[in-house]
């Protein structure tokens, strides 16, 4: 029998690497709450700061900009290109490769929500996509 779900609060104060290649702020997660079905973190980008192309392979992922602008190429070829900026929502489908970077001189955080409970788990490094991005 498994225990009684319970709220928990998390502050946000450790930080893990992420294969992406991005610092995060631990938060939501299977691996600090046992959530199982979302994971939210803060993250911020200091300025020239660049993720590896990547995709989250089953899961959406929903960010909420809080500081800052980031740029994001997205697509099968990362052909598309979108400005993320403060008190901006922006959405990424499930599978839908993406690379967001932070080409500003100032630090930009955001809020990122994922239906990945694990984190990690559906990140899908995509190398062959990196070069297409300057």
């Amino acid at each position: 029998m498994s225990p009684k779900p319970t709220c928990h609060l998390i502050r946000p104060e450790s930080t893990y690497e992420g294969k992406q290649g991005l610092t995060y702020f631990a938060g939501i997660a299977t691996e600090t709450v046992g959530s199982s079905g979302i994971c939210m973190h803060l993250l911020t980008l200091p300025p020239g700061a660049r993720a590896k192309a990547h995709m989250h392979e089953s899961h959406e992922t929903a960010i909420y900009v809080l500081s800052g602008e980031v740029h994001t190429w997205y697509g099968d070829r990362l052909e598309h290109h979108i400005v993320v900026k403060a008190g901006d929502l922006f959405y990424i489908p499930a599978g839908v490769p993406h690379l967001p970077a932070n080409l500003s001189g100032a630090p930009s955080s955001a809020v990122i929500a994922r239906t990945d409970p694990n984190e990690q788990e559906s990140v899908v490094l995509l190398p062959e996509l990196d070069a297409l991005v300057a």
